[in-house]
């Protein structure tokens, strides 16, 4: 099977030109400025005139709640959301039910990848408190990196004892991937608002709550045992302008400390609070306008290596009431590329370090096999958008859970199509839900 993707304007590699492609079963065979007659007749023909052409969207990190949790959303609705937003490969997070732990609880969520998920998927391994034997033997060909929560989880994935954060940090053959935020100084906080309001606390009060204290000192304790073990680091969806500085600099290659700055946290500022209340509570918190251009100059900077989304869909129910009792997390996995291409409209960023931070980075972070490039040789998950205004509004979300916190929201860019392993899984609003994903590899 032989595709041709011609005309477009391909976003790689720090460049922006014309040129074809020619993909072969799963796989690109060649870019060229012109694909010839004779090669196109034996293709399926992509034509991409006045759209771009940017390697897919690696997501390294999303909740698709499976198993355990799927009235909230499911592998199979996550994965087409996914599709439908240029997203061709996730990594998924391990606080599902039951927890992904063990060995056996990994093997059992890829198996659930491969049934159902209409885009290549990898699983993380969650830290416990009492699962060493399978940190130590895990398999880091297959299973992309170890979670650990250092906050705002609950059971045994919630690691806050120094000494088995020690023994964790020591021990781990993968890279690990930290939730910080301080759990004792949430407390206090949380109990400081509750003498003034009770349960219902305004949603503003979210920052001071899980306050940027809370995450800084979190992430200060990451950094001291990364270090002192040599161990690699990545802090996941940072939100203060503070946790930038403890991030290495310089060429990736060299970096042990990296990081990452979710999608919501790069458009909402604190004011979102007024308007959409719990819809945009997540944790971290979005934090002040400051911490957002913050964030985005350390994203345009190559200091903050991967945007994601910490894709998190709760039910409209769980979502609502009062402050104490709604959940934290949205979903945005099928909204991440098009926010970003209208923080480019706005020139607050640019469509190559897009590309860089969405595509490129991940790939290379993870050391995820041929993936994330437009380059021969390389498996072709490609996505195609173009200049097209629409507005985010119940009639289009994909979602499990009904909605979304950019409802209302227009944007100027929308995913025409999407490949997944030289297959077209979403094409203007249709899914070809025969085509499955492939299980991610890391090299070593």
């Amino acid at each position: 099977m032989k595709t041709a993707i011609i005309n477009g304007t391909l976003v790689n590699e720090g460049k922006t030109f014309r040129a074809d492609i020619i993909v072969e079963n799963d796989t690109i065979v060649s870019i060229t400025d012109k694909a010839n007659e004779r090669e196109l007749d034996e293709c399926k023909v992509i034509d991409a005139e006045g759209m771009y052409v940017i390697p897919g969207v690696i997501d390294d990190h999303v909740h698709f709640r499976e198993p355990g949790l799927t009235h909230k959303g499911d592998m199979a609705e996550g994965s087409r959301a996914a599709a439908a937003g240029g997203v061709t490969s996730f990594m998924d997070m391990p606080n599902v039910i039951p927890p992904t732990t063990t060995l056996a609880s990994m093997h059992d969520r890829q198996e659930i990848g491969a049934e159902k998920s209409l885009v290549n998927y990898s699983f993380y391994l969650g830290a416990a408190n009492d699962n060493f034997y399978d940190i130590r033997h895990a398999y880091p060909v297959s299973i992309c990196v170890l979670k650990v929560f250092m906050g705002s989880s609950t059971g045994n994935l919630l690691i806050d004892d120094r000494k088995n954060l020690e023994r964790i940090f020591a021990e781990s053959p993968l890279i690990i991937a930290t939730h910080c935020e301080d759990n004792d100084i949430i407390e206090h906080n949380l109990q400081h608002f509750r003498s003034i309001y009770g349960d219902n606390i305004p949603p503003e009060c979210h920052p001071l709550i899980r306050s940027r204290e809370a995450c800084l000192k979190s992430s200060r304790l990451a950094v001291e045992l990364a270090r002192k073990y040599n161990n690699r680091l990545h802090i996941l969806h940072l939100t203060t302008e503070e946790e930038i500085n403890l991030l290495d600099k310089g060429d990736l290659s060299s970096k042990r400390i990296t990081g990452e700055a979710c999608v919501q946290h790069l458009w909402f500022n604190d004011s979102a609070y007024k308007e959409k209340g719990n819809f945009v509570k997540c944790n971290p918190a979005i934090k002040k306008e400051s911490d957002r251009q913050a964030l985005l100059k350390a994203v345009n900077g190559g200091i903050i290596d991967v945007v994601a989304t910490d894709h998190a869909p709760h039910t409209i129910e769980e979502k609502s009431g009062i402050y104490t009792k709604a959940a934290s997390g949205a979903p945005m996995v099928q909204h991440s590329l098009a926010v970003m291409l209208e923080l480019a409209e706005r020139g607050e960023t640019t469509f190559t370090t897009i590309v860089e931070r969405m595509s490129h980075t991940p790939a290379k972070l993870f050391r995820i096999t041929k993936r994330g490039f437009l380059r021969t040789g390389y498996k072709a998950d490609i996505c195609i958008f173009k200049k097209e205004a629409w507005t985010v509004d119940k009639s289009n979300i994909l979602y499990k859970c009904g909605w979304s916190p950019l409802e209302g929201v227009s944007l100027n860019y929308k995913v025409q199509t999407t490949l997944v392993n030289g297959r077209i899984v979403y094409d203007k609003g249709l899914f070809d839900d025969s085509v499955k994903g492939e299980m991610l590899e890391f090299e070593m």
